[in-house]
């Protein structure tokens, strides 16, 4: 009786130290997929009042969108700027041949930085056959995917840009410098023939989110026109409120004279 009641209690032992490393195991695997830094807050600013724009009819302001979306353990949240010609187009892309299609965790950077590309492709397209050559370039948006993977994903064209502030230094996603060492299968040409123009360049770039990522600056022409990535951090690293520091880098950029769409979008990580 009394082995009886050793083994019944060994068993049990086994069977509770099994359980506990599951849990265990869970944690450190949620750990991973979430790490404390990617705490999103996120404001944004739009000067709707265009009337300071030169050369421009009916101006229409930007439009910013941010969305999120939960599939199983992945968490995706997007963030676009863009102008009336690009329009909503990416982030419905995005919707349907991303959000909508429950990627796998190890596919998951690969399959963003793809359809993000593809979104981008697709919307240059359509306004190089509904606007006149010559003006297409003007087109411009910038958009970022946050994966609780500890991966960004962003995608850019025209000169709105993104710039990551990591430890107090501005670092330009997708910068010249990284473009010019990696290899770039997509096409660089918006407008026909073998021209090329500056505005019309896509870049799709990707980074890691580590502890020492403060912020992301998403910000319109009108913004990189009158001051350069490190003086856009240094003006709004101290202020807390992604919406406060959103509207005090667009006030900046009209007391400086941008001729240009003004908009930023702030995305802070703790």
């Amino acid at each position: 009786m009394r082995l009886k009641d050793l083994y019944l209690k060994l068993k049990g032992l086994r069977l509770k130290h099994f359980l506990i490393g599951d849990g265990g195991s869970q944690k450190r695997k949620q750990k991973i997929l979430m790490p404390p830094w990617i705490a999103l807050l996120h404001g944004y600013h739009v000067v709707e009042d265009q009337s300071f724009i030169s050369g421009s009819d009916e101006p229409e302001p930007d439009s910013v969108v941010v969305e999120r979306q939960k599939i199983e353990e992945l968490e995706l949240c997007f963030y676009g700027v863009f102008d009336a010609q690009v329009g909503d187009g990416v982030a419905k892309y995005v919707r349907s041949h991303l959000f909508d299609r429950n990627p796998k965790e190890s596919q998951i950077r690969r399959k963003s930085e793809e359809t993000m590309r593809k979104a981008y492709l697709g919307a240059r397209a359509k306004i190089r056959e509904t606007q006149k050559a010559d003006e297409t370039w003007r087109a411009g948006s910038v958009a970022v995917l946050v994966i609780n993977t500890g991966e960004l994903v962003m995608a850019s064209m025209g000169n709105y840009r993104a710039v990551v502030c990591r430890a107090a230094a501005a670092h330009e996603i997708g910068s010249r410098d990284q473009r010019q060492s990696a290899k770039r299968y997509w096409s660089r040409k918006l407008i026909s023939g073998n021209k090329q123009s500056k505005g019309s360049e896509l870049v799709v770039g990707a980074e890691r989110i580590d502890s020492p990522t403060e912020f992301v600056i998403l910000a319109s022409t009108g913004i990189w026109e009158v001051m350069n990535d490190l003086e856009a951090v240094r003006l709004v690293r101290n202020i807390d409120d992604p919406r406060k520091a959103a509207e005090y880098l667009a006030y900046e950029a009209l007391n400086r004279r941008s001729k240009s769409r003004i908009s930023c979008l702030i995305i802070r990580f703790r």
